[in-house]
């Protein structure tokens, strides 16, 4: 299955769920309820005067008022929207973009509703998808730690097993779970099944960092 193909999986996975769990459903987005989550999913893929907010601080008011009105819209058609994706001309159409920008967001915004009520279990992941998600560590793992003061090593669990070192340092911290897991924690999500290994002093720096680009 290639990228685009599992980032399209994650995509109606996460309506589905967004679906069952309603509108005002708890997300692991500091703030965020399902519908403030799927407005920004809308946002980000079909208002491209609104999606550079997202990431540009400056910007961020435009875009929160932006998302704040397509939220106000029935949530069923939100729900739609994500589903059905990008509009014609958006950059987001074109091919292979799925793959390449929607994987990662679909696989983490999926987890982030899944895990925002307690009693969430570890999702047993298709291993296609677990290798891809190790594979985007091992290329762009250091991106995701800019602001970690340790070394930090990525160790899987899972599939084929194996560790990749996304930050040098002299004293540092090794984070060992399965490949999804590594991901979402190098997100900034601390739901995770992951252990983090290290001095008290290393792990103490690693655990109050900021992580994600």
């Amino acid at each position: 299955m290639s990228a685009s193909q599992q980032a399209q999986r994650e995509r109606h996975e996460l309506a589905e769920l967004l679906l069952v769990v309603g509108p005002d459903a708890p997300t692991l987005c500091e703030g965020w309820t399902t519908t403030d989550l799927a407005a920004h999913l809308v946002v980000r893929e079909s208002r491209p005067d609104a999606a550079p907010g997202i990431v540009v601080g400056p910007l961020a008011g435009w875009t929160k008022r932006v998302q704040d009105s397509v939220a106000s819209q029935p949530y069923p058609e939100l729900v739609r929207k994500v589903r059905t994706g990008p509009p014609t001309l958006s950059v987001f159409s074109l091919p292979g973009m799925d793959g390449a920008a929607n994987l990662l967001e679909y696989f983490v915004h999926h987890e982030d509703v899944r895990r925002g009520a307690p009693g969430w279990q570890v999702r047993d992941l298709p291993p296609e998808l677990a290798d891809a998600l190790w594979g985007r560590l091992q290329k762009m793992g250091s991106l995701l730690f800019p602001r970690v003061p340790v070394a930090v090593t990525l160790e899987r669990t899972d599939g084929a097993g194996g560790s990749i070192t996304v930050r040098k340092g002299p004293e540092g911290v090794t984070l060992r779970g399965p490949a999804g897991e590594l991901m979402l924690r190098a997100h900034g999500r601390k739901a995770v099944n992951v252990d983090v290994i290290g001095s008290p002093e290393a792990v103490a720096a690693f655990e109050s960092a900021s992580l994600g680009i």
